[in-house]
């Protein structure tokens, strides 16, 4: 994920949320890395000043509706928003990874079984949207996220209640992505169905296992007159074979011919299974696949300040620290620190017996530990130097608690009492 340093003109602040750089932007709004008070990272979405009227502040309000009544783990989950600010705001879970599409576009398609398993995923996901009564309408490889901990689905800024007959859109105006949009969405019809984002998955993941979507035309007019026709069958070269069956069905011209959701999922789960793996394998080889790809998460307190002129700086090469953590803290003004350093002295465990110590009165020579003196005539080996400790004691505390381990190991034959250092 790339995140570029704030604008002048951008707000350094939105509710509680501290604004750290530049995620990306639309046709609407822009979308800001924000951390929260306490340190939790979101994506911010704020409408640009250019567009904040009325029709637009009512889509957003929309949208934030939405974001409250909808949850799972693959959705992005809300964390606070304020549609009626000066500059209208909605912050979401931030999701530290690239999204599919650019995924596809730098790494190349995904392999089949981990195509089925992504299917697998959002399908289910999506069924968890349908049944709290509502409808993406707006499903695409740029709206899922590809993080840490999995794939995640995000924009429900064109999400609509199904069955529902209120648009918030002109009469003729059609409001979607036409590489994966729904024919019947297409051609204005209302109300739309759970069927439209089951053929949008069906683009999507056809997409991610090809890199080319069901139709493809020159101009966005071509596109739609090409959605729209009957007679135009989806492209489906270089499909993997066990999933075109699926696929078929899942972009069926009329919706009353593709699979319901619960079916996606299952002929997903066959075809992973059909490559001798287990649906629960195959999520955790897409989310390492996935991961492995984009690299470490970056916490965004690390985020640079804004270079001049400001540069596009990919996520994965941002500072892991601020400058000045190389620097080392000066110890706190109430502990004592010693002016020279100390050996670190043998720890002792606990269960290990103590050495036995030479007999009261007598010395250290030769004659207590029972070694024998060396001829005359035979040279004296000098002994060999021990290797300086790496490490060294540096607060008087924990020297006089060594110490103190010392003395009550070797204190028995020492010829010192023990006595505790004040």
């Amino acid at each position: 994920m790339q995140i570029t340093p704030l604008n002048p003109e951008d707000p350094l602040s939105l509710g509680d949320f501290e604004l750290l750089g530049r995620i990306g932007q639309g046709g609407m709004g822009q979308v800001f890395l924000g951390e929260s008070l306490s340190g939790e990272p979101a994506a911010v979405k704020v409408i640009k000043p250019s567009v904040v009227d009325s029709q637009s502040r009512l889509r957003f309000a929309q949208e934030i509706e939405v974001l409250k009544t909808i949850w799972g783990p693959r959705i992005a989950a809300f964390l606070g928003a304020d549609a009626e600010a000066e500059r209208p705001w909605l912050a979401t879970e931030y999701v530290d990874g690239r999204d599919l599409a650019r995924h596809v576009d730098t790494r190349g398609p995904l392999p089949a079984v981990l195509t089925a398993a992504l299917g697998a995923i959002l399908a289910e996901a999506l069924s968890g949207v349908h049944t709290q009564g509502l409808l993406h309408r707006d499903l695409k490889p740029a709206n899922i996220l590809l993080g840490p901990n999995g794939p995640k689905i995000i924009d429900f800024g064109l999400a609509a209640f199904a069955e529902s007959q209120v648009s918030l859109t002109a009469p003729n105006q059609v409001v979607g992505t036409p590489v994966c949009m729904a024919p019947e969405q297409a051609a204005g019809e209302k109300p739309l169905t759970p069927a439209v984002d089951v053929y949008a998955l069906g683009a999507m993941l056809l997409f991610a296992a090809t890199g080319h979507y069901p139709h493809q035309a020159a101009t966005p007019y071509m596109l739609f007159h090409l959605v729209t026709d009957p007679d135009a069958h989806p492209d489906l070269s270089d499909a993997p074979a066990d999933l075109v069956p699926l696929l078929t069905d899942m972009l069926a011209h009329r919706a009353q011919d593709r699979p319901s959701l619960s079916e996606v999922v299952q002929g997903c789960r066959s075809a992973v299974e059909a490559h001798g793996l287990k649906i629960a394998q195959a999520r955790r080889r897409l989310t390492a696949h996935t991961a492995r790809q984009h690299g470490p998460a970056t916490p965004p307190s690390a985020l640079a300040p804004p270079a001049t002129p400001p540069l596009t700086v990919p996520f994965e090469q941002l500072p892991t620290e601020p400058a000045t953590a190389a620097r080392k803290p000066a110890p706190p003004a109430d502990v004592e620190t010693p002016t020279h350093t100390l050996p670190v002295a043998p720890v002792v465990p606990e269960t290990a017996e103590p050495p036995v110590p030479a007999a009261a009165g007598q010395g250290g020579g030769a004659e207590s530990t029972g070694r024998q003196q060396p001829p005359p005539d035979r040279p004296v080996k000098p002994p060999r130097p021990r290797p300086e400790p790496a490490r060294t004691l540096r607060h008087s505390v924990q020297a006089r608690r060594t110490a103190e381990r010392i003395r009550a190991a070797y204190a028995p034959g020492a010829a010192f009492a023990p006595s505790r250092t004040t």
